[in-house]
């Protein structure tokens, strides 16, 4: 008789509930048939819905997504725009930051039907942007101090920030529904509405520079301290837990919540914000605050912008190229032909529940968008 042959490690193994034939004990004396217990069970259990559900294997996890690494870019038409941040649309389409055109950029999947919105006022240096509840785009103005709104046709409105020169960088969707904001001079976390109402919240510690922000899985806002070497949890009703980091001067800078629950945040190199710091490391912190680094490969440069990639790994523009980072801190490396600012998979700084299977990155010197695939 022909064997079945052995399943693959790995794979789920289907296992079949058999129903064993009852027991049938005859009586001669009284015509009945007294079917036992045991057999009786066996019978009902094998054939009852329950035991068809048991019975039936767990279904393996859909395959993890590859890249092979290849990059394809697409050239912006105005020169000199300096896209910086993305994020993406349920259409697909891609919204994304020009910090250096003053300029929001709107871009089709294929790299066609670009359209860029001119900022009503001049020098307002749009830097980070996120969907919003409202199916909206909303943004930084981390020169002009507002918090900027894009509607899908284009329409721009502008909410000014209560506290002068806060210089908001990040924003993210929080978990109550509002857009929450670090200011990076102003020492503060902001909140604004779908309504453009701002209210602000300080932090303990003083001129820490929220620098990025983030909502976790667990429910709160995760930020980042750069001046303090901290990373901060806020509630939204604003209470603030903060966690020192183990090197000091690491200078932590972007994070985002990451497939496993946990948050992952970069800690840069060299001198950004004029401020000396040893970090080329990506960092993770649990939501009961154990914090765990891992060094990155290449020393030159410093890392930039984190997203959770279409495979669920952790990925990272620096320079020229685009890391990525497994659950376990195994860190690859990919060149891209133009370098990477901010990058996205279609989780804007909130836990992955939305991804595609492109990897988009900004290139702000060469002035293109470009993307990784995954298959």
């Amino acid at each position: 008789m022909r064997q079945p042959p052995s399943p693959r490690f790995g794979e789920p193994q289907r296992i079949r509930a058999r129903p064993r034939m009852p027991v049938i004990r005859v009586i001669p004396v009284i015509p009945l048939i007294i079917v036992t217990m045991v057999g009786a069970c066996l019978c009902l259990l094998a054939r009852s819905p329950l035991a068809a559900q048991q019975s039936s294997a767990v279904p393996a996890p859909p395959p993890r997504l590859q890249t092979d690494g290849k990059a394809t870019e697409f050239p912006l038409p105005t020169p000199g725009g300096g896209p910086t941040t993305i994020a993406l649309a349920p259409d697909g389409a891609l919204w994304f930051t020009e910090q250096a055109g003053n300029r929001i950029g709107r871009m089709a999947p294929d790299g066609t039907a670009i359209k860029e919105f001119e900022l009503p006022n001049p020098g307002s240096a749009p830097r980070i942007i996120t969907i919003g509840p409202d199916n909206n785009f909303w943004f930084t103005e981390h020169l002009g101090n507002r918090i900027g709104r894009i509607t899908p046709s284009g329409q721009i409105a502008e909410f000014p920030i209560p506290t002068a020169n806060s210089q908001p960088r990040a924003i993210a969707l929080g978990p109550d529904r509002n857009l929450w904001f670090g200011e990076f001079m102003g020492g503060q976390i902001g909140r604004i509405t779908p309504q453009g109402v701002i209210t602000e919240f300080p932090i303990p510690t003083a001129n820490s520079g929220p620098r990025a922000i983030a909502a976790g899985a667990d429910g709160n806002l995760w930020f980042s301290e750069f001046n303090a070497g901290k990373v901060g949890r806020m509630t939204p009703q604003g209470k603030v837990t903060e966690f020192v980091l183990p090197r000091p001067n690491s200078g932590p800078g972007d994070i985002t919540a990451g497939a496993d629950g946990n948050m992952w945040f970069l800690l840069l190199n060299g001198r950004p914000d004029d401020r000396q710091v040893d970090g080329n490391r990506v960092g993770r912190i649990t939501p009961d605050g154990k914090i765990t680094e891992f060094a990155i490969p290449s020393r030159a440069g410093s890392p930039i912008n984190i997203a959770v990639g279409p495979d669920r790994n952790i990925w990272f523009t620096k320079q020229s190229l685009l890391g990525r980072v497994t659950p376990d801190g195994v860190i690859t490396e990919f060149p891209v032909p133009s370098g990477g600012t901010g990058l996205t998979a279609g989780s804007d700084r909130r836990p992955p529940d939305r991804l595609t299977d492109k990897l988009w990155y900004a290139a702000s010197g060469a002035n293109k968008i470009g993307f990784l695939s995954f298959h």
